[in-house]
């Protein structure tokens, strides 16, 4: 399948998750995109359109702590940075005194590097 139709049919189905997946000030929206090498969360107050917290698997503090960890040889794989994003997002998020949020999948299916972020966050302290 041609890459371009694999990204309209991801978007397509963004938008209809995105029908009934809304993020309040009580209870914030995670967003994940994920790309070939990286991965990235934001949470969002939907009701001002503002991002409250962001991470990345190239956020400058996490991209050292994985650094670390490879070359122990305890981290190796996307999955595992995912998780490890997941729960320094959930880090973030505790500080700024959010504890609910609601996930939202993008159009991933929810297995892989998106389910171990989800896995991080519930790990780091968040319910949804």
């Amino acid at each position: 399948m041609k890459p371009e139709i694999k990204e309209e049919k991801r978007l397509k189905r963004k938008r209809r998750v995105r029908k009934k997946v809304i993020g309040t000030a009580d209870r914030p929206r995670v967003s994940v995109f994920r790309s070939k090498k990286q991965i990235y969360a934001q949470i969002i107050d939907d009701s001002l359109g503002h991002t409250i917290v962001a991470c990345s698997s190239l956020t400058p503090e996490l991209r050292e702590r994985i650094k670390e960890l490879k070359e122990k040889g305890e981290t190796k794989n996307k999955v595992e940075i995912a998780f490890l994003v997941g729960k320094y997002l959930a880090e973030k998020a505790k500080s700024k005194g959010i504890t609910k949020v609601v996930f939202d999948r993008a159009g991933y299916k929810y297995h892989g590097r998106v389910k171990a972020l989800a896995d991080g966050l519930r790990a780091g302290g968040l319910e949804f």
